[in-house]
């Protein structure tokens, strides 16, 4: 049976609160050996990922999306604005100011996917994400839209 996963979080945080993972190690797998063996079609295969992530680790409203995104390491994610059909999300903190620094072909189709995923699940819609990369700002930026004449 599947942990929920506010508790497995809350776990998780005081199994490493000692034991950080160096963003060095992070950026080896995601910006260099994941490029590496995905190949060209990296940024297709990464958004796949992230949605197969969001279907492993299903989360109840936008506020445990959020908490995801930073227990994973990913950054911290602000909801910016949500409208009927369309949320806008920003990226940024230490890790990500990095890549944007050291990596400047990155790209954030893993985090896309899985807000894409994740809003599908949670809205009942078809959801899509675009990411919005803005090196000046040290952040991103990610656009989930959803149609509410196309649900699952």
């Amino acid at each position: 049976m599947k942990k929920n996963i506010a508790a497995a979080i809350e776990e998780e945080e005081i199994q490493t609160e000692e034991s950080q993972v160096p963003a060095f190690g992070y950026e080896l797998i995601r910006e260099v050996l994941l490029n590496d063996i995905l190949g060209k079609d990296s940024n297709q295969i990464l958004y796949w990922a992230g949605k197969q992530l969001a279907r492993k680790f299903p989360l109840n409203g936008e506020q445990e999306v959020v908490a995801f995104f930073q227990n994973a390491g990913w950054g911290h994610l602000e909801i910016i604005k949500f409208s009927k059909t369309e949320m806008e999300l920003s990226l940024t903190g230490e890790i990500i100011s990095r890549r944007l620094d050291l990596h400047p072909d990155c790209h954030f189709q893993l985090e896309a996917g899985f807000l894409a995923e994740q809003f599908t699940l949670q809205k009942k819609f078809l959801s899509e994400s675009t990411e919005e990369i803005k090196r000046r700002a040290k952040k991103v930026t990610f656009t989930i839209q959803w149609d509410p004449r196309d649900p699952i």
